[in-house]
């Protein structure tokens, strides 16, 4: 077995991995936060006279510049994730499952089916991202033509009447992402949530098809946290310490977002009705 050092190893690497990631997206959300304020300033600014119209249009021009390098940057972000980092993070839970065995790592390759699996796994995580970008792209987009309506409508009055910058942003909160249920969540915990949710699974389905297809596992131990369900955190079906099926494990490789769970290979027990569901009855 694997001592807790190189445990810790895998954690750490993956933890490192969904930080980085998590200030990446960020940072790329923020170029479209950032000009959302800056466009509400200027368009508070403009008064009514001969320029106004001229000067909606290039405080307009100004946003929708700052949409398109939005775009760029997540789409930047989405390559990257689904080229690089879960390839990286579906290899390390690979040789960690090398470590709890004692075997060297040069002995692990991409194989035909380890690369099936990740190409699976980042098409379904990438297309998942880009779609949050295109969703947050038309909400962007439907905030300017609120914004832009509300400074046209002033400045056509001879009575300047305030321009509600506080009620816009609350009505086009651009720095949240919506979840079903129409629930909002700031940017830097959905990320957080959801780059930890697809490394860890990423890891773990490494993990899995390592320990079945290199070692010809049929049962996984499971750690984890010990008051975590085996499909939800609430499931009473407890993970921690049980023995699952290879084929269990991959259709459960985490329960929730944030999840600490772990597979260990077991080579040395053989497929045996009275393992199932978490041990001999």
């Amino acid at each position: 077995m694997t001592t807790p050092l190189r445990r810790r190893s895998l954690r750490a690497r993956l933890q490192s991995l969904i930080a980085d990631a998590t200030t990446r997206i960020t940072a790329a959300w923020r170029i479209l936060t950032t000009a959302q304020t800056r466009l509400l300033a200027a368009l508070a600014q403009i008064r009514p006279g001969r320029n106004a119209p001229a000067r909606i249009r290039a405080a307009v021009l100004v946003f929708q510049q700052a949409i398109a390098a939005f775009d760029r940057a997540v789409a930047a972000f989405a390559a990257r994730w689904a080229a690089t980092d879960l390839p990286a993070a579906y290899r390390d839970g690979g040789l960690a499952t090398f470590d709890h065995v004692g075997r060297p790592h040069r002995a692990w390759t991409w194989t035909p089916r380890h690369q099936a699996a990740i190409t699976s796994i980042t098409a379904q995580y990438y297309s998942d991202l880009m779609g949050r970008l295109a969703e947050a792209v038309r909400r962007a987009r439907a905030f300017l033509r609120a914004a832009q309506d509300a400074a046209r409508a002033r400045i056509g009055r001879f009575t300047v009447p305030a321009f509600d910058r506080a009620q816009l942003t609350r009505d086009h909160p651009l720095g949240t992402v919506i979840y079903s249920g129409d629930a909002r969540h700031p940017v830097e915990s959905w990320a957080r949530a959801a780059l930890s949710w697809q490394a860890v699974t990423t890891a773990n389905a490494g993990a899995i098809r390592t320990a079945a297809d290199e070692l010809r596992c049929d049962w996984m131990e499971v750690r984890d946290g010990p008051d975590c369900g085996w499909i939800d955190h609430q499931d009473p079906d407890r993970a921690h310490g049980t023995l699952r099926t290879v084929q269990d494990a991959l259709a459960h490789p985490v329960a929730h977002a944030h999840c600490q769970r772990e597979f260990y290979p077991r080579p040395d027990i053989i497929s045996r009705p009275d393992y199932a569901f978490g041990g001999p009855s």
